[in-house]
């Protein structure tokens, strides 16, 4: 206490004084940020996965006008799928299962060859939590896939929905980027988002046929079916969701997943 009152009795314009008033102000707003940080982690957490509900439903065509993200979502089953054999995983609880830590942990990650990584990622996950869109019968009615892979100046992570037939695109969209406002940010444009609508993923002979093209087919033209004609002035951009869809689609990707749910199918082939 005597330390005190000889502190508080120095003039203010005491060198001693101004620095000791710096650094009680450092260490309290330290402390104070410090608190708030741990008390709001579990609300931003839970905002952050509500985001996600959010985005993925939206991205399924799923969410309606005055109905609850929550609401919405319980039709949605997530499960988590070993990619390189496209067989689900039940040891592992899709609800926690976090990709992008997985990707950087080299005891849960698969190291991609210059050739695989088209998406220029570098590495992915063993494992990713794919999301099924049930009827109350509890048939498959969409699947969607969560995608990321880089453009010109970030990676962007998505996702893309498949109609129960593992080919038949319902939507792509995506979350999170840092590419050009008015350029390769416009992979926000709802016009653009909805070329994606009913493209087809698969050529007859089983190979990833949907691409990003600058002046894609006019529609009538087989290749149509196949083709989302390329963002205005982003060429890169473009390119870049292009490879991420070929890699995510492809064998190194989804694929063997998308495979055995098309074998399935009435009428499948291999």
């Amino acid at each position: 206490m005597n330390f005190v009152k000889k502190f508080l009795a120095l003039p203010n314009d005491s060198k001693t004084k101004t620095i000791g008033v710096a650094l009680t102000l450092c260490l309290v707003c330290s402390v104070a940020v410090s608190a708030a940080a741990v008390v709001l982690k579990p609300i931003q957490e839970q905002n952050k996965l509500l985001d996600k509900k959010k985005n993925i439903l939206q991205i399924g065509g799923l969410l309606k006008e005055g109905q609850s993200v929550e609401d919405a979502f319980k039709q949605v089953e997530p499960k988590v799928v070993d990619l390189a054999t496209g067989e689900y995983v039940t040891d592992v609880n899709p609800d926690t299962f976090d990709a992008r830590a997985a990707a950087a942990d080299p005891k849960q990650n698969v190291v991609l060859s210059r050739e695989q990584d088209i998406a220029s990622i570098k590495r992915r996950a063993q494992y990713a939590t794919v999301y099924l869109v049930k009827n109350p019968q509890g048939q498959v009615q969409k699947i969607i896939l969560p995608v990321h892979g880089y453009g010109l100046w970030s990676t962007l992570y998505g996702f893309i929905a498949l109609q129960a037939d593992a080919n038949t695109v319902v939507g792509l969209g995506f979350y999170e980027h840092a590419e050009t406002p008015g350029l390769g940010g416009e992979v926000d444009n709802p016009q653009w988002k909805a070329k994606w609508q009913g493209k087809a993923v698969f050529a007859d002979n089983g190979k990833v046929a949907l691409s990003v093209v600058k002046g894609a087919a006019p529609e009538g033209d087989p290749k149509a079916i196949h083709q989302v004609d390329a963002l205005s002035g982003a060429t890169l951009t473009s390119r870049g969701v292009d490879n991420l869809v070929h890699f995510w689609m492809g064998e190194n990707g989804f694929g063997p997943y998308l495979q055995k749910i098309r074998t399935s199918l009435p009428g499948g082939s291999s």
